[in-house]
């Protein structure tokens, strides 16, 4: 006699796992909820089996295939527990109402760990391929999650430094969030002996300051955008974004013996901007005592210019030192000449965050001017670049600041 009663759970457990593996990883944990067998096919492996399919049935990025930021090969990919972390954060990106106090930072972490752990590209002409990179502009492009209020430290820098990968948001475009970026870069207050004059954070620690960055990112993104617009010559997507954070690392290239891990030697363009030296004497005030804020009234009328330009110097690695904390990336002595009469000389190592610095001192012949702190943006060797702020070597508190970016045009390639 044959059952007039078919149930999906006579179908052979291959099939019923094929099912689950194409439905959304929400619906999966619905279904797990509905009897044993379902419950049992999904949580029940000690393999990960059915998370590394479900996982790799995702629009990401195969994780076997990413690199760190640093250019280190994935070892220990835990599948289920990843891809449940990356469902709650888009679960709370697009409600933040869900959201538990004790997620904010974890959701962060997940969303950096998507962007700063991606597939090489090969060749320097590479078009950009990264799975993960698509999957995050949608899920933050209107900057809704980006410009949430932060709750603590942590949170604060951990949503700065999403933002400064991520790039200008739609929400970058209003003219208030401009004001307060202008205002915090052109701050002389921000640029201290006690964090060398850079992006770093004021307890000389040499840690990354990600707030800083973001202003900074979003000053100078703004700037080249307007430039480009002007010149007809506008970008569809802005070089200082997700995009370009993928890094070009050959298949051949092993980052861990390689003595120019950083990708120094080469052609680079460096980038800067910085407004009128009256306008910004007048706006860093001498006479007003530190605890007073400085008065932002110059930013706000719209008429406030910065000047762009932009030079082309080759780098040249002169040696290496090794770096006890960081055996496998030594820290990179080089040298960089234009027209046989300015020169920079400074250093690549990584901070006690594990961020690449880049320091320089520039000037005509041995009378070193100019000083410049920045940070990779993007993986190594990214085409994202570096990106930094720039002053004198004498510091003076009535001297010019401003951001700059660098961006390898010819790399040697090894």
């Amino acid at each position: 006699m044959v059952s007039d009663t078919a149930r999906i759970t006579d179908l052979p457990l291959e099939v019923l796992e094929h099912i689950l593996v194409i439905l959304d990883p929400l619906d999966v944990a619905s279904t797990a909820q509905v009897c044993r067998l379902f419950r049992g096919l999904v949580y029940s492996a000690d393999d990960e089996h059915f998370w590394r399919a479900l996982y790799l049935a995702q629009s990401f990025d195969d994780p076997r295939q990413a690199v760190s930021y640093l250019g280190n090969r994935r070892t220990d990919i835990k599948w289920r527990e990843e891809l449940q972390n990356i469902i709650r954060a888009r679960t709370i990106v697009n409600d933040v109402t869900v959201c538990r106090p004790d997620e904010r930072c974890q959701v962060l972490r997940t969303l950096l760990d998507m962007v700063t752990n991606l597939p090489p590209l090969p060749f320097p002409e590479s078009e950009p391929t990264s799975r993960n990179v698509v999957w995050m502009q949608k899920l933050l492009q209107d900057g809704e999650f980006l410009d949430l209020e932060s709750h603590s430290h942590e949170e604060e820098q951990l949503r700065a430094r999403l933002h400064t990968w991520f790039g200008l948001t739609d929400k970058d475009a209003l003219a208030t969030k401009r004001v307060v970026s202008r205002a915090y870069v052109y701050s002389q207050r921000n640029y201290r002996p006690s964090n060398s004059f850079g992006p770093f954070m004021r307890d000389g620690s040499g840690v990354v300051n990600w707030v800083h960055m973001q202003k900074l990112a979003h000053v100078f993104a703004s700037a080249l955008v307007e430039k480009e617009e002007d010149e007809e010559l506008a970008f569809e997507v802005c070089s200082m974004s997700l995009p370009f954070c993928q890094g070009f690392i050959p298949p051949s290239l092993d980052l861990s013996r390689e003595t120019d891990w950083a990708g120094v030697e080469g052609l680079w363009r460096i980038s800067y901007c910085f407004m009128d030296h009256r306008e910004l004497l007048i706006y860093n005030d001498p006479n007003l005592p530190e605890d007073e804020p400085l008065d932002h009234t110059i930013f706000e009328d719209g008429e406030l210019e910065e000047t762009f330009s932009a030079v082309d110097i080759f780098f040249r690695v002169i040696n290496v030192e090794r770096d006890p904390d960081h055996p496998t990336r030594p820290k990179i002595n080089y040298v960089g000449e234009m027209d046989g009469n300015f020169s920079i000389v400074g250093y690549v190592k990584l901070t006690p965050d594990h961020q690449v610095r880049w320091h320089f001192v520039a000037g005509n012949g041995d009378q070193p001017v100019w000083w410049g702190e920045a940070i990779v943006m993007g993986n190594i060797r990214s085409q994202y670049g570096v990106l930094g702020a720039w002053s004198t070597t004498l510091h003076d508190p009535q001297d010019p600041i401003g951001p700059f970016w660098m961006q390898c045009q010819h790399p040697i390639e090894d």
